[in-house]
């Protein structure tokens, strides 16, 4: 069985719609796929509806942009309620931040090159909440750049003069919102040093005492060593081992089933939800 845990699609920041990324994942092979678009459950209805179709199984999650004394981090929730008021009360101030933050960063870069908001707000599927990598489709639009990865590495990246910060939740917290609505959270890539500052096994230890169930030890972003380091971390910890490609469709060299979950990972992430339910890729045994 192929199980890829992480995906995006344009209800974040994928170039894919979500109907479009559970087909693809079909199409590689793939058995189980977790749809995980930043800070949204926008694309869920979609992509159930494209996984019985595909006979798919699904598991609709979410990526939280959370923070650790400034450093940025990422929680995957799994199968967590999506009407938890608590968790979306923080959600809504995030994307608010986020909004507010992009609007600042293409001001800063239209001072050197022809970029303004409308050339972003094109980029944007309606509803989804406008992040960094709209920006870079934006500049690749305007021909500035060639590609995302140029647009970070020029623009976008943490370090860049053109950077601004945004609201994001403490990651403790966002560990207790997550077991409060049901969802199973799990660190995504937690040493891939390549996208700046990273935490270290005090903070994955403050994490698990607050609930933490996984790790998401085996994704494109780490080096082997960073990986055999997850690997350290979730034996030392009592954390569930993960595996994901962290797919954006034409956004990302990453491609679908490039890293893997085991079976046993999945089952204990399913064991320990009680938000929502997997939807089984068989239109008799589908889950509302």
């Amino acid at each position: 069985m192929r199980i890829d845990l992480h995906t995006h699609s344009t209800a974040s920041d994928g170039t894919g719609s979500p109907a479009q990324v559970v087909r693809e994942a079909a199409e590689a092979g793939l058995d189980v796929v977790a749809l995980t678009d930043h800070d949204s459950t926008r694309g869920w209805e979609e992509a159930a509806a494209a996984a019985l179709e595909h006979r798919v199984d699904l598991v609709r999650g979410m990526e939280i942009s959370c923070t650790y004394w400034g450093t940025s981090i990422h929680l995957l929730s799994y199968l967590h309620d999506p009407t938890f008021a608590p968790l979306l009360d923080e959600l809504e101030h995030a994307r608010e931040s986020r909004g507010s933050r992009a609007r600042r960063i293409v001001e800063r870069i239209a001072a050197d090159v022809p970029l303004g908001w409308d050339d972003v707000q094109a980029q944007v599927e309606s509803g989804a909440t406008v992040g960094r990598p709209h920006i870079a489709d934006a500049l690749v639009a305007r021909g500035v750049v060639a590609d995302r990865r140029e647009a970070f590495d020029r623009f976008l990246h943490n370090g860049s003069p053109y950077y601004a910060s945004h609201y994001a939740i403490e990651v403790v917290d966002a560990v207790e919102l997550v077991l409060a609505a049901g969802g199973v959270p799990v660190f995504a890539h937690p040493f891939a040093q390549s996208r700046g500052r990273i935490v270290d096994e005090s903070v994955i230890a403050m994490m698990a005492d607050a609930g933490l169930v996984g790790i998401e030890a085996h994704h494109p972003d780490h080096t082997p060593a960073q990986t055999r380091r997850a690997l350290d971390a979730a034996r030392t910890f009592g954390l569930v081992v993960t595996g994901s490609s962290d797919y954006h469709g034409d956004g990302k060299p990453n491609r679908l089933g490039e890293c893997t979950t085991s079976v046993e990972s999945l089952e204990a992430i399913l064991d320990a939800a009680s938000g929502v339910p997997l939807v089984a890729g068989e239109a008799d045994a589908a889950t509302p």
